[in-house]
Parts: C-alpha cells; sequence; structure tokens
C-alpha cells in the first residue's frame, strides 16, 4: 500500500511563520558573527598600534622618527601581508593607540570606519561626546560623519557655559528641558538648496517633508513629525503653523514657524499666539506647555532678545544654514560664549 504524499501549501500561515523563524535565528547570527569580527579587527588594530608606538618610544629617536617609522612599517606589511596596510591606515593604527590607551575603553558597537571617523576630531571633548552618542544612538558611519561635518558637538555646546560643555562631552546629549532641544544654527543642507537660489516659505516647507527623515535626524532626538500647515481658527481668522512636532521626551508639543529672511518681532509675536492657542485647546492633561521654534535665514540677536523679553512662553528663535557650517566661526562663537558666561557668572 502506497501513503499519499501530503502537499506543502507555501503560502499557508504556518509555513510562512517558520520561514521568518529561521530567518529570525540567520540575522541574528549574521549579527553576531559580525560583532564578533569587527572586535577582533578594531583589537588588532590597537595591538598593531601599541607595538608601533612601544617600538618607537624604545627608540629614542627624534620627533620625525615616527613618521619615517610608519612608512617603513606600512611599505614592510603590504609587501608581506598584502592589501590594508597602506601608510593612512598605518598612521591610524599608531594614533588609535595614543588617543585611546585602554583598548576597553572603546564601545563595541563601534566599527573601525566608526573609529577612523573619531580619530579625525582633535578635541577631546568633542570625540568624547559624539562617541557616545553614536554608541547610545547606533549611528551609522555615514550619519556620524554628517553630525561632525555639521558640528554637532558645537553647534548644542553654543548654549552651555564650560560646566556644561564638559557634561555634554562625558554623557553626551542630555534632555530635561526645552533649551536642551535647541540649536542655534540648524544645519540643512540635506535640501539641496543651492545659497544663491530664490526659494519661497513653500519650497522650503516642501523640501523638508520630502526630507523628513534627515530633517528629524537634524532636530536631534525624541521628535515626532505630527502635521503640517496646522490650522488654527481665532472669530473666522484662520492661522496655519508651518510644522508641528510632538517631543516624547519632554512630553510636549514643539510648533515650527520657517521664514526665509531675518527673524522679525512681528514673527516672535505671531508664534507666541501659536503657543497660547495651543495650551488652550490643545495641551492634553499629562502634557508639558509647548514650545515654539521660529527658524529664519537670519538673525539679529539684539532684536531677538528684546522680542522675546516678558514673554512667558517657551519660545525660541534661530537660524538655519543650507550648508554646512564655517568651523573656525562656529569655534570661535563657542570660545566667545563660554568666556562671556564665566564673566557674568563673577558678577553676579
Amino acid at each position: 500500500m502506497r501513503l499519499k504524499k501530503t502537499k506543502i501549501k507555501k503560502t499557508s500561515k504556518n509555513y510562512q511563520n517558520l520561514l521568518d523563524s529561521i530567518g529570525a535565528v540567520l540575522i541574528e547570527a549574521r549579527q553576531n558573527t559580525y560583532r564578533q569580527i569587527n572586535t577582533i579587527l578594531v583589537k588588532t588594530y590597537w595591538e598593531i598600534g601599541r607595538h608601533i608606538v612601544v617600538y618607537e618610544q624604545a627608540s629614542k629617536e627624534k620627533a620625525d622618527y615616527g613618521m619615517r617609522l610608519v612608512d617603513m612599517v606600512a611599505k614592510d606589511l603590504r609587501r608581506k601581508y598584502g592589501k590594508g596596510f597602506s601608510r593612512s591606515n598605518v598612521f591610524a593604527f599608531r594614533k588609535f593607540y595614543l588617543k585611546y590607551p585602554k583598548v576597553q575603553a572603546v564601545p563595541g558597537l563601534l566599527s573601525w570606519t566608526h573609529i577612523t571617523l573619531l580619530l579625525s576630531i582633535e578635541d577631546n571633548a568633542a570625540r568624547a561626546f559624539y562617541e557616545r552618542e553614536s554608541a547610545v544612538n547606533h549611528w551609522s558611519t555615514r550619519e556620524l560623519e554628517r553630525r561632525i561635518n555639521s558640528m554637532l558637538f558645537e553647534r548644542i555646546a553654543l548654549s552651555k557655559d564650560k560646566k556644561g560643555v564638559r557634561k555634554l562631552a562625558l554623557k553626551g546629549q542630555y534632555i530635561d528641558k526645552p533649551e536642551d532641544i535647541i540649536k542655534d544654527p540648524y544645519v540643512l543642507e540635506f535640501l539641496g538648496i543651492p545659497e544663491n537660489f530664490r526659494y519661497s516659505e513653500k519650497i522650503l516647507e516642501q523640501r523638508i517633508i520630502d526630507n523628513m527623515q534627515n530633517f528629524l535626524l537634524e532636530m536631534g532626538k525624541g521628535f515626532s513629525f505630527v502635521a503640517r500647515q496646522y490650522r488654527i481658527s481665532l472669530n473666522n481668522r484662520h492661522f496655519y503653523i508651518d510644522l508641528v512636532f510632538y517631543h516624547r521626551i519632554l512630553k510636549c508639543f514643539v510648533l515650527i514657524d520657517l521664514k526665509l529672511g531675518a527673524i522679525t518681532h512681528q514673527d516672535i509675536g505671531q508664534m507666541n499666539l501659536y503657543l497660547n492657542y495651543f495650551k488652550k485647546e490643545e495641551k492634553a492633561e499629562n502634557d508639558n506647555e509647548p514650545v515654539g521654534i521660529v527658524l529664519g535665514a537670519q538673525k539679529d540677536h539684539v532684536l531677538v532678545e528684546y522680542a522675546l523679553g516678558g514673554i512667558s512662553n517657551k519660545l525660541f528663535a534661530s537660524k538655519y544654514l543650507l550648508s554646512l557650517p564655517d568651523k573656525r566661526v562656529i569655534q570661535k562663537t563657542v570660545e566667545k560664549i563660554i568666556i562671556k558666561k564665566e564673566k557674568l557668572g563673577h558678577l553676579l
């Protein structure tokens, strides 16, 4: 008697669950393998750097000896072991050991590409910040590179005093009040709008919507998009808020109004109206007070200071840039603000 073969239905739910279960096992195994390979690779490069530095220090030669030694080692390693030992790579191994004397100090989640990007940062505080944020937020190397190039650390540091900058370096970006989510300037180079291009607020808004993922990354952790052109009506008069977000950490709405030119006192007054409306009509029982950001291409600090004076709402005015910032200008601004705040602290 011949047994009748049962035909397996590939479209059945149980069969799909089987495939999904196998797929999950394979993905986890591949991720674990990648992490193990990455850990071994990073430790190997650190060890190579350690051997070079120890040999260099024992030789007690002149200062330029280290560079000549790197050239020699790179050439001989490349000849003996093949690709991967260019002069720049071997120099990076050496620098890796010098910047991280203890390999255990390097977060295990960071790849060698992450580390080479971190090694390009000379300032120790900035490097510590990017290192921590990369590990905690699982930044890809592309995301890390963009944040370094847009000077995220320096832009956040603009609102801090010396103690705050030190805390920022050690603990990364911490958010416990509205001021902690504000940057000045915001960098929107991903919109692809040339500096000399004549664009409207509508075009600017549409570019942001089309690049919402990048915009959310620039805004920082905790932002969720709610609406564009959010309409509010007061006595048959209609007003439209360009962009509305909700911040899950601060538990509040964040309203953004976009301006092409310089921010005016009328712009700030209008945002204050929006905030008052949201407090009365939109804020839920467990929500905190809404935050308003007027985002303009130009910002007169004196005018903004006087326009914001006496306003009790959480209202901020920031500038946006359509290209990556000038590193020297941002660094000088940070230094000036820290020095100014320290002087004010002595006077109080």
